[in-house]
């Protein structure tokens, strides 16, 4: 396995991103060491809320969530999926696999940093990725936030505007990250935020996660990613843990999971699941803020 690493100078004046990296390392599966960054923010002491993104993103899609969460009394703690932000980047698609992913999370998570008593917050591979860890892990966890996000097991078609993306990432010579991000928004992000997501990755060589993720999207019964999701949804549907769906009012991609996950979880029923407003696919940018109050306060309450 050949790992890049992006070069620290790419991180340097980031907007509205105070806060400095973590490391940890955890196995690659295929005999190196792998590193993964985080940042954190709020009291040590406080709810632990681990706040996971999805493709092509990396944590600075959090820092709005994470100043709302640590005024709040949480410590809120945003990872960098391996292939993004300032984790390590395998250099081929074919390292990348979905259990792969859900390993290199739980290595982070729970073998190095020991996190327990967990709020997950997963959006888009965020969920795809956390969701499993909540099945089969569930003694980690204290609740669970769904913000447009899924676990499709292959059973049922994906949105067009999916297969519009993943046919685009395939197909693309030269893949702009900053601009499949402004895509997902429905506000115009900045100069300064379009170059942020685009900061990990100087080249295309360092791009093999994001373009491995929408192949890695299970949509066949068989896929090893939909037989893995397939055994986690009953597991899932029958937690007791408190499980917030959090879906923006314009998201064309995983919109239509949200009335999936309040009807199927028995940790969904009877809570005041809020419709987030004025925001697309990545909610964190258009309403990052009020994603981190109903975040906070769903702590809170349950």
């Amino acid at each position: 396995m050949q790992i890049l690493r992006t070069p620290d100078a790419r991180f340097a004046d980031l907007p509205d991103f105070p806060w400095e990296p973590h490391y940890v390392e955890v196995p690659s599966g295929d005999g190196e060491q792998l590193r993964m960054a985080y940042v954190e923010a709020g009291p040590s002491d406080g709810p632990v809320v681990v706040c996971l993104h999805g493709e092509p993103t990396w944590s600075f899609l959090y820092r709005r969530v994470l100043r709302v969460l640590a005024d709040a009394g949480c410590r809120g703690i945003a990872l960098d999926l391996v292939g993004f932000g300032r984790s390590d980047k395998p250099t081929a698609v074919e390292d990348y696999t979905y259990a792969r992913h859900v390993e290199w999370a739980r290595a982070a998570l729970f073998d190095q940093l020991g996190l327990k008593d967990v709020t997950l917050v997963g959006q888009d591979w965020g969920g795809l990725t956390g969701l499993r860890l909540v099945a089969e892990h569930p003694d980690r966890f204290a609740r669970v936030v769904a913000a447009n996000t899924g676990l499709p097991d292959g059973k049922g078609k994906m949105s067009d505007v999916w297969y519009m993306f993943r046919d685009a990432v395939a197909n693309a010579e030269h893949l702009d990250i900053g601009r499949f991000v402004a895509g997902g928004c429905k506000t115009p992000p900045t100069p300064e935020v379009v170059a942020a997501y685009d900061a990990p990755f100087p080249d295309e060589s360092y791009k093999s996660g994001a373009r491995a993720f929408p192949i890695l999207v299970p949509t066949e019964p068989d896929d090893p990613g939909g037989i893995a999701n397939a055994k986690a949804w009953p597991v899932l549907a029958e937690l007791d843990l408190p499980f917030l769906v959090a879906f923006s009012d314009s998201d064309p991609i995983t919109g239509a999971m949200a009335p999936v996950f309040k009807k199927s979880m028995k940790g969904a029923q009877g809570l005041d699941h809020p419709t987030i407003e004025n925001a697309s696919h990545f909610l964190q940018e258009d309403a990052g803020e009020e994603l981190g109050r109903v975040v906070a306060e769903f702590v809170r309450s349950s």
